[in-house]
């Protein structure tokens, strides 16, 4: 059985700190070489603030790099995706907010793992 706190994916895993009907906070972590769908939400925007490692943020095809202590924010029906571009685990946090959370509010245009919905 699946718990809905904790759930690992092909490129790591994440948890929910903390869940309410205006927001939700995910850490998620991220292993090295490895990255998210290039994917967009209708129904929500993110922030995310890295807090381990290096990322390599994909917002609407232009790239960003980030370290520790720096954060993007990701606006509603953007295209974006992350990767862990360090030796060790990418650890962020996610903050959601907007009108529904969850996981099937998801349009990937491309995935490493087969799992796009569009090309």
């Amino acid at each position: 059985m699946t718990d809905p706190v904790h759930e690992r994916r092909p490129w790591g895993e994440f948890r929910v700190l903390a869940d309410s009907a205006s927001f939700r906070v995910k850490r998620i972590d991220v292993r090295p070489g490895q990255r998210l769908s290039y994917q967009r939400h209708q129904r929500r925007a993110e922030h995310w603030m890295v807090v381990e490692g290096r990322a390599r943020v994909t917002l609407e095809g232009v790239e960003h790099d980030l370290v520790a202590g720096q954060a993007i924010d990701i606006p509603l029906r953007a295209w974006h995706r992350i990767a862990c571009t360090s030796d060790v685990p990418l650890v962020f946090i996610e903050i959601q907010t907007g009108s529904y959370f969850g996981e099937d509010d998801i349009e990937r245009r491309s995935d490493d793992y087969g799992r796009a919905s569009s090309s």
